[in-house]
C-alpha cells in the first residue's frame, strides 16, 4: 500500500516514514504543498497524510485540489493546530480523519488502518473480509493480496476495488464510466488514458500473461469483464 507522506518537518516525516515502512507501507515524501501535488499526480497514492500549515500550499489547498480528481481517496490531516474550526473545515474538505501532533506511533498507526478498513468495505454480495477467487487468483481484501499457489501480490486499495466490483458484475461487462465512478469518483475523465493504464499495470500484477489475459479481459470500445 502507498502512502503519499506531505509535511515540512523533516524530522516528523522520516519518522513517519521509518515507522510506516516498518509496518509494511511503500512510503512517499513531500516537503511543501507543491511537492506533495506533483507526487499524489505522479504516483497515485493509496492513501495522503496531509500536514495543514505547509509552505507553498497548505493542505487544505492540497485536499481541495485532490478531492476535485478524486472523491474517494484516504487522506488524513496531521497537524499542530487544535481549534475545533480547524478539524470542522479540515474535515468538511473532504479530509477522513484527523491527527494532532504530538502524536504517538501506535495512534497514526491504528488511524491509518481504520480509515482504511472503511475503504475496504464492499457493495452488496461480498463481506468486508471475506476472500474471492478470480480464475485461479484468491483475492484477500483485508490483507490487501492475492494468492495463486505460494505466490503472494500486494494490491492497492484501487486495485481492490476494480477487481472486486469486476468480481460482483462477472459475466458482465462493465463500462469504462461505471469503473471511474466507483474506483475514482470521477466520471468526467472517463476518456482519460488513466483507467487503461492502471488495468495494465494491475495485469503485469496478476495475470499469468499480461497479453493474454484470464481475469481482467477488454472489452473493446465499452470496457471490461471478468468471465467465471
Amino acid at each position: 500500500m502507498k502512502l503519499l507522506i506531505a509535511e515540512d518537518d523533516l524530522h516528523i516525516r522520516q519518522g513517519l516514514a521509518t515507522l510506516l515502512g516498518s509496518e509494511g507501507y511503500e512510503c512517499i515524501e513531500a516537503a511543501d504543498g507543491d511537492q506533495a501535488w506533483l507526487l499524489y499526480q505522479q504516483h497515485e497514492p493509496d492513501l495522503v497524510l496531509l500536514d495543514i500549515m505547509m509552505p507553498k500550499q497548505d493542505g487544505y489547498s492540497v485536499c481541495r485540489r485532490i478531492r476535485q480528481q478524486d472523491e474517494r481517496l484516504p487522506v488524513i490531516f496531521i497537524t499542530a493546530k487544535s481549534e475545533e474550526i480547524d478539524q470542522v473545515l479540515g474535515l468538511e474538505l473532504g479530509a477522513d480523519d484527523y491527527i494532532k501532533k504530538p502524536f504517538g506511533s501506535r495512534e497514526v498507526v491504528a488511524r491509518i488502518r481504520a480509515v482504511t478498513r472503511r475503504f475496504l468495505r464492499p457493495a452488496a454480495g461480498v463481506g468486508e473480509n471475506d476472500n474471492f477467487v478470480m480464475d485461479d487468483l484468491q483475492i484477500r481484501p483485508s490483507e490487501l493480496r492475492a494468492l495463486r499457489d505460494q505466490q503472494v501480490f500486494e494490491l492497492s486499495l484501487r486495485d481492490l476495488k476494480i477487481l472486486r466490483l469486476l468480481f460482483e458484475q462477472r459475466g458482465k461487462v462493465v463500462d469504462r464510466d461505471a469503473l471511474f465512478n466507483h474506483c475514482w469518483g470521477r466520471d468526467y475523465y472517463a476518456n482519460s488514458r488513466t483507467l487503461d493504464q492502471h488495468i495494465s499495470k494491475l495485469r503485469k500484477v496478476i495475470e499469468l500473461d499480461a497479453k493474454a489475459p484470464r481475469i481482467i479481459t477488454t472489452v473493446h470500445g465499452i470496457g471490461y469483464r471478468f468471465d467465471c
